[in-house]
């Protein structure tokens, strides 16, 4: 039976290269990420629902990229 979330990220291989993507976005982050995202926001570049749904996301993955 064929996962849908592993088949919408190309497969297991999709799926570890955006974990090594985060991995290297993280490494590279300067600065503070809250400030960024209150740019995001005030800008309108991000509405607080957007902003809702990325952190439920990262919530249930959180696990996977400590």
């Amino acid at each position: 039976m064929n996962n849908p979330f592993f088949g919408a990220l190309g497969g297991g291989n999709g799926f570890m290269q955006m974990l090594q993507q985060f991995q290297q976005f993280r490494a590279n982050f300067q600065g503070n990420p809250k400030a960024e995202v209150d740019k995001l926001l005030q800008s309108g570049a991000m509405s607080q629902q957007e902003l809702n749904q990325l952190q439920s996301m990262a919530k249930q993955f959180e696990h996977l990229f400590h």
